[in-house]
């Protein structure tokens, strides 16, 4: 089997990276590529820090269980099945599916940490980094944590606030100089898309 070409996909919280993909899988069959996340991949809620108000931090590299992450990489990679079940946040609305994914000759690493772990960084081929203003960002967070997450209003604004950004800030937005290709994502990212799509394509193509 050849190896796959591994692409990692990253930027902060409500960069949009989520819905990006989505429209670049729309473009492939499952036999073609393969999308993994870091979603997948969080400790269990009693393993998770609390902040000073007692409130979990899902938003730490320490969250993570990155070894597990890289682990499964290397699965897809030797051309293996992987199984696992879905991580739901304990949210009561959502029962977990276990999931499968298939080896395919492209695969989409996507999540906040995958270029701040090494041994992660490591398993990119190409590395893009997804970027927004900060207003943009907090409006599909709102969306996003309230609708998947079950959290109310303020809930997400005391994480914003308190958890995403000073890690953003910190620990994400640094990496944006560590990778190969940057796109602003605060209206759309169809010429982006149109870029990135083809070049895929090649690399299926051999």
């Amino acid at each position: 089997m050849t190896k796959p070409f591994t692409i990692g996909i990253t930027g902060g919280s409500g960069s949009g990276k989520t819905f990006f993909i989505k429209n670049l899988e729309s473009r492939f069959t499952d036999s073609e590529l393969c999308l993994i996340s870091q979603d997948h991949y969080y400790h269990p809620r009693e393993m998770q820090q609390h902040d000073e108000r007692g409130i979990k931090n899902f938003d730490l590299p320490e969250s993570i269980d990155h070894r597990q992450f890289q682990l499964d990489i290397q699965t897809l990679k030797r051309g293996e099945v992987l199984r696992k079940k879905e991580y739901t946040f304990n949210n009561p609305n959502v029962t977990p599916k276990i999931l499968e994914f298939k080896p395919a000759p492209v695969i989409i690493v996507e999540g906040l940490f995958v270029q701040y772990f090494p041994d992660l960084e490591q398993e990119l081929d190409l590395k893009i980094f997804i970027e927004a203003k900060d207003h943009v960002k907090l409006s599909r967070r709102i969306k996003r944590d309230n609708e998947e997450r079950g959290y109310d209003l303020e809930d997400v604004l005391y994480r914003y606030e308190n958890h995403v950004m000073p890690v953003y800030e910190t620990l994400i937005k640094p990496l944006k100089h560590r990778a190969d290709i940057v796109i602003p994502n605060n209206s759309n990212f169809n010429r982006a898309l149109d870029f990135l799509a083809p070049a895929i394509r090649a690399k299926i193509a051999g």
